[in-house]
């Protein structure tokens, strides 16, 4: 009996190599997909941020004015809030596989035609075709990490995915600096070539192929729903990123993108919504994590990628950093992202969603108003520790975020919810943007008049501070007229600075209060995966 039960179990055990081999393989094999997965999103959101360092090279190079090269950036964005939505009927119509290798490959011929772009047209037309291959990725990505591991896995592998995200935004313009400065601008667009080639290549070898069940390539096409998203998103975006240089609701042009926005993304949402096979499917809000994350996604967008704009400008502009310094004086704080995402994805399933979301938050909050503090003589010791800060509060927000908006939505469902997930955050970062800017402006307006009427002929102060520096002047030059005329804009340089200075620090201002007036949307965010307890068999 004995020797039989040896042979019994022998032969039970030897059953569980191939079966614990295989198990590893299938393992590694899926890490392996979420690696292919975030380079492609990756390659996507850095090149979204490192253009802007090099516009000022571009525009002399092409022979453009300031105002027509922003539309290198502006065409980019257009056309990816266009493609993003439309990524999850794409994915069914071709193939999530297919259409992820289309995009990987689309973005990189789109990278080298603009780096060898000859004129401006022909660059803006390949931003276009860059954007919109470049929508593609950062949402198939996401999806792709929901449809291959499971539950309890997924906040390990959002962690890889949002390292790129988060850190993008700052990688960016520090590799964008040094590219432009070593070997011209081109090559803040050929550097995709040798990423997307090896993307590529792991994308044919590791990514599960496609099931036809799951594909419906003679599905009707919704061209009306594509037509008016393509409309009333484009409209939107050069609206937002326009809108400030035109004078807003004083320009025709800003006034017509406003009310055709408005117009054709209302009858998208109605024509959407009584058809059978929408281009975009709407019906994804009935989730309430997936309406409550996408309002408060659309909040992280405007108010983290908010201080990412205002931080190079303001030390650009008042500390005179160079845009290659002021891109390093980001990285620490991409670092620390990089490292929080790591170590709070193991985690992350042992906590409630929205006690992670309110404490990044919070953190933010403290962040803004620690930068209400800066001034002209402020250091990069100043900023060291607010930036690391930040970065460990942004990652205390996206990944909760994510995990408690899409994390409980059916795998059918997925690739609709996390494309208007991703679309609010970049509608969010836009609107940021283009309302930061008009606020920076007027506010340096209103800071400016108030300071002027403190200096008249009738206080004292003003008038000592004048002669002084009108006496330093006239010896500087050996003419008082001079000396005089030079004090007077000196003073107004001064003035001009300090109002500068007070309109960030109203913008910081508005960034914590914007956090804190939002607390009560992560109500309604739900727990977010948590760690489910074994089954009693298995122990």
């Amino acid at each position: 009996m004995g020797s039989a039960n040896a042979n019994l179990y022998g032969s039970d055990l030897s059953l569980l190599g191939p079966l614990a081999a295989k198990l590893a393989q299938r393992d590694k094999l899926k890490w392996i997909i979420a690696l292919t997965a975030s380079l492609g999103a990756i390659l996507e959101i850095i090149d979204i941020n490192i253009v802007n360092v090099a516009l000022p090279d571009i525009q002399g190079n092409v022979g453009a004015t300031l105002s027509e090269v922003g539309w290198v950036s502006t065409a980019y964005s257009c056309a990816n809030v266009i493609i993003i939505p439309l990524t999850a009927w794409l994915g069914i119509r071709f193939g999530k596989k297919r259409y992820f290798i289309f995009s990987l490959v689309g973005f990189t011929l789109a990278s080298i035609l603009c780096g060898l772009s000859s004129n401006l047209a022909m660059l803006i037309m390949a931003r276009v075709f860059q954007g919109l291959c470049g929508g593609g990725l950062l949402v198939k990505a996401q999806s792709m990490l929901y449809e291959t591991f499971p539950r309890e896995e997924q906040g390990a592998a959002q962690a890889l995915f949002g390292i790129g995200i988060i850190s993008g935004p700052a990688l960016g313009p520090v590799l964008g600096g040094y590219l432009t400065d070593a070997l011209g601008w081109r090559w803040i667009f050929f550097i995709n070539l040798p990423v997307g080639i090896l993307a590529v290549l792991m994308a044919l070898t590791f990514l599960p192929e496609d099931k036809e069940e799951d594909m419906k390539p003679s599905a009707r096409v919704d061209w009306l729903g594509i037509g008016l998203l393509a409309v009333g998103l484009g409209c939107l975006q050069t609206m937002l990123e326009e809108g400030q240089q035109y004078d807003w609701f004083g320009s025709q042009f800003i006034t017509t993108m406003a009310v055709g926005s408005v117009v054709a993304l209302g009858c998208f949402i109605w024509w959407e919504m009584n058809i059978d096979l929408p281009a975009v499917d709407l019906r994804v809000l009935r989730y309430r994590s997936v309406a409550a994350g996408s309002t408060y996604s659309m909040v992280l967008g405007m108010g983290l990628f908010g201080i990412m704009f205002a931080i190079p400008i303001f030390v650009q502009n008042y500390l005179h950093f160079s845009a290659f310094q002021s891109g390093l004086l980001l990285l620490p704080g991409a670092l620390a992202s990089a490292g929080t995402m790591m170590i709070l994805g193991r985690v992350v399933s042992r906590f409630d969603a929205r006690f992670l979301v309110a404490t990044g938050a919070l953190v933010t909050v403290g962040v803004g108003l620690v930068l209400m503090r800066l001034n002209p003589d402020s250091g990069t010791s100043s900023l060291f520790w607010p930036m690391i800060v930040r970065g460990i509060g942004t990652v205390l927000m996206f990944l909760p975020l994510s995990l408690a908006t899409l994390g409980g939505v059916p795998k059918k469902d997925v690739p609709s919810a996390a494309g208007f997930y991703n679309l609010t955050r970049q509608l969010g970062s836009s609107v940021g943007v283009a309302v930061l800017t008009t606020l920076l402006v007027r506010q340096q307006t209103v800071h400016r008049a108030v300071l002027v009427e403190k200096i008249t002929l009738f206080r004292p102060e003003s008038l000592s501070r004048l002669a002084a520096m009108t006496a330093g002047f006239g010896r500087h030059s050996g003419d008082a007229v001079a000396g005089h005329s030079q004090a007077l804009r000196a003073l107004d340089s001064i003035v001009n600075a300090q109002a500068g200075v007070l309109a960030f620090d109203d913008i910081f201002r508005y960034v914590a209060l914007l956090f804190t007036v939002s607390l009560p949307l992560i109500l309604l965010l739900g727990k977010g995966p948590t760690k489910q307890p074994l089954p009693a068999d298995v122990h």
